[in-house]
């Protein structure tokens, strides 16, 4: 099939109708070659039936015969593509250019696959060289020698002919080409996979970013909801103590009003019973008759009684101080509300935290659950381990912290003494310690019934309103931040600000010694439930 193709030119394979390669080729009875379709569509349209290359007429419709010969060269043909831009065209093809199959280094051209056809039966011809097919294989030729490039100069890293190597090039370090591409190949499929690596790199540093913003999204959601749930509730004490300020000024209003109407009615009253006398009077100093009036007289001459008004009068109520002290009660009622939100913000980083028995001191008792701590008095025998605190009745938890935010609670009811908060990984355990942030800890203690001691690198006493019954702790990692808070007062105890941490962080247990039955009560560790 590939020797008679090559005695086929392209053109032969194409309809005189369409100008494209064979369809379902028919033949006419004058011998003539055209898609079925073409043909069969222009006999629709033009009667008589005339052949349109030689013109024949046939007066009846003439009947198409499938041309098997034809049909089965031109979907050959069909299947070797066209040469697109870009691509490696055939050097041989006439008219419609093929897609190149191979080049001969040899004879500097590209073949199709109809035209490589002698290079793989020719026995002169198949010696030579072939590759996948290039384009400018003039390129591959030195210029100087007219010979094959074939070889390598890594001293002057330039490719070189036979002749270049034994005149130009004879003391240099030449090597094959395929050697040296060999080396070049594996050093780019290192340089690939490095390449590869710093692309997977950065698809994990978008997926990261991307994860970033949606917990941003999420944190800047949850922002937005708290903060329209304080400002609802600011807004509704504002509009609450407004709404109290004016009652009060009115009922006050109202009292004035009630005092005047009083005073008034009770005046009323008596310029009445004036003007009743008044008018006995008048009557009776009009009448003639002696007797009368001399018998009326002791009674009408003296005023019905009446009360003395001269000190009495209504005097407006007394607002000052009235806006100040609403104001005070607001403030007051606004720093509750305030100390609430900011615990519950808080308490939203919540995390789950246990003790780690290879840390406790010998002299501590733990909880199957890991939840309850408190000291014995009596040492365990237990292995002194590197982890364990050897003269400080302490504990740590199992869990560490090296970013972002964390809280937990610890019951401290009934206890007399205690120390609780957080320290680094690289705090020292045995031994006299001492518990500053200058060695790795940010600590308070109950020292007291109500004081309290925060252990900074100088000590920071101050007292408290009642003895807390449970302490939260609350750590912002990046944010260098670790704050107690008293969680039935909703209240801010102590804060260890502008921290710089680099190391791991565990939370910090100390129930301090029993006291002889004093401070027995455990420290627990306790759910955390959102303040309301």
């Amino acid at each position: 099939m590939s020797a008679a193709s090559c005695l086929l030119t392209e053109d032969q394979f194409l309809c005189s109708i369409c100008l494209d390669v064979f369809t379902d080729p028919v033949a006419t009875p004058c011998g003539h070659n055209f898609c079925k379709t073409c043909i069969t569509q222009h006999w629709d349209i033009n009667v008589p039936y005339k052949c349109p290359n030689c013109k024949e007429v046939f007066y009846i419709r003439p009947e198409l015969k499938v041309n098997t010969f034809i049909s089965e060269m031109a979907a050959h043909s069909s299947e070797q593509q066209v040469s697109k831009p870009g691509e490696v065209p055939c050097d041989v093809c006439t008219g419609t250019k093929l897609k190149a199959l191979k080049s001969c280094l040899v004879c500097l051209a590209s073949y199709c696959e109809t035209h490589l056809e002698p290079h793989l039966t020719k026995s002169g011809l198949k010696r030579h060289q072939l590759i996948n097919p290039v384009k400018n294989l003039e390129d591959r030729m030195c210029t100087k020698h007219d010979k094959l490039l074939e070889l390598f100069c890594k001293t002057d890293q330039m490719c070189v002919c036979m002749h270049c190597m034994v005149l130009d090039h004879k003391t240099h370090d030449v090597v094959p080409l395929k050697e040296e591409y060999e080396g070049k190949k594996a050093e780019l499929g290192k340089r690939d996979a490095e390449v590869q690596q710093m692309i997977q790199k950065r698809r994990l540093k978008i997926e990261e970013m991307k994860r970033s913003v949606e917990l941003s999204k999420k944190d800047a959601d949850r922002e937005i909801a708290a903060g329209v749930q304080v400002f609802s509730a600011l807004k509704e004490s504002v509009e609450r103590s407004q709404a109290e300020l004016i009652d009060t000024i009115k009922e006050k209003q109202r009292e004035t009003e009630k005092q005047a109407e009083g005073f008034i009615k009770e005046l009323e009253q008596e310029i009445s019973e004036l003007e009743k006398r008044s008018s006995e009077v008048e009557q009776l100093s009009q009448s003639e008759d002696h007797l009368h009036l001399l018998q009326s007289f002791p009674s009408l001459n003296t005023a019905p009684p009446t009360k003395n008004w001269t000190g009495v009068s209504v005097h407006p109520p007394s607002y000052e101080g009235t806006v100040v002290r609403a104001v005070n009660q607001l403030e007051e009622t606004l720093s509750k509300l305030m100390k609430k939100v900011e615990l519950k913000w808080v308490q939203q980083y919540a995390v789950d935290v246990t003790l780690d028995p290879d840390t406790a001191h010998p002299n501590l008792i733990l909880s199957d659950d890991g939840k309850q701590v408190h000291d014995n008095d009596v040492r365990n025998n237990l292995p002194d381990n590197p982890e364990r605190f050897d003269k400080f009745v302490c504990v740590l938890a199992r869990q560490s912290f090296s970013s972002g935010r964390f809280y937990y609670e610890v019951q401290v009811k009934e206890k007399t003494d205690w120390t609780l908060g957080v320290v680094t990984e690289s705090i020292n355990r045995k031994g006299d310690i001492n518990p500053t942030p200058r060695y790795g800890y940010r600590t308070i203690c109950l020292m007291d019934e109500n004081e309290c001691c925060a252990l900074a690198d100088s000590p920071v006493l101050f007292s408290l309103k009642c003895r807390p019954e449970k302490v939260g702790v609350f750590v912002d990692y990046e944010e260098g931040l670790v704050s107690f808070y008293d969680i039935d007062a909703a209240a801010l105890i102590y804060s260890f600000t502008g921290c710089c941490f680099i190391h791991k962080l565990y939370p910090f247990f100390s129930p301090c010694t029993n006291g002889g039955g004093e401070n027995s009560a455990p420290l627990i560790i306790s759910p955390v439930n959102p303040t309301e």
